[in-house]
């Protein structure tokens, strides 16, 4: 995927912070952002060359662009990759929150420490983010926080992973929350659920290396997703058409699980 201008300019003059956005459904969401106007923060953590690759693309493309490395599971450096934003660009509009590991342990053998890790990195930067975004986006009363889950917190079906799967069906129980308290702000709140989508990623992690073809025999549409498709909702959830959508889970699976 590739940034190019578009006639839509929905979001010029805000900014969009998009976490874990070097790679994967993270970059596409950066990239769709700044197709339509927006100002993007690229975050990620021990992959600088790919978040300096997104920022490049952005500013070859004429958007804005910054990046900024920085570990999601502190709040204190969230809370300065907020400012350096805000400081940057004026703004902190649109909040998109997508870091996860995905550690496959038997229940039994999850330590107190391995808990606390996972839930760190996977659950604990959304509220990090949201608590120092807010008061950005009160000022401005208008705001958008968007949190990618996945299919996992809703129907669990992948085992030895509970600290996963808690924080999944976290994010949705925080993104409800939100939207309750902060939707007389002009903030909306909502979770985007990735259903089976052509990435990179960790097979170590599973049980097995799932056969592509036999999932896909599973799907309506029979096919992967591509994270375009994720990035799609969030632009949508941002625009101003989605402004009357808050505190739900978007499934973009291809009609693979229903809810």
């Amino acid at each position: 995927m590739t940034v190019e201008k578009q006639a839509s300019m929905e979001f010029a003059g805000k900014t969009a912070l998009v976490t874990g956005s070097g790679r994967n459904i993270g970059r596409a969401i950066a990239l769709a952002f700044a197709q339509q106007g927006a100002n993007v923060i690229v975050n990620g953590h021990s992959d600088k060359n790919a978040v300096d690759g997104v920022v490049e693309e952005i500013r070859k493309a004429g958007g804005k662009a910054i990046g900024i490395m920085a570990d999601v599971s502190s709040h204190d450096t969230v809370a300065s990759m907020v400012d350096q934003g805000v400081r940057e660009f004026g703004s902190m509009d649109i909040l998109v929150s997508n870091v996860g590991i995905r550690r496959m342990q038997p229940f039994l053998d999850i330590s107190v420490e391995d808990w606390d890790k996972v839930l760190a990195s996977n659950l604990s930067p959304a509220f990090y983010l949201a608590r120092n975004a807010i008061p950005h986006m009160q000022q401005r009363k208008w705001g958008r926080i968007i949190l990618i889950s996945g299919f996992d917190g809703f129907w669990g079906q992948i085992t030895q992973r509970a600290h996963n799967v808690t924080c999944k069906a976290g994010l949705h129980g925080l993104a409800k929350a939100l939207a309750r308290e902060f939707g007389p702000d002009g903030i909306t709140a909502n979770t985007v659920v990735p259903g089976a989508i052509d990435t990179v990623r960790d097979w170590s992690q599973y049980a097995h290396q799932p056969d592509k073809k036999e999932i896909e025999k599973q799907i309506p549409v029979r096919r992967f997703g591509d994270p375009a498709e994720i990035a799609a909702a969030c632009t949508y959830l941002a625009s101003g058409g989605g402004g009357f959508v808050s505190g739900q889970a978007i499934h973009v699976n291809g009609g693979h699980y229903m809810f």
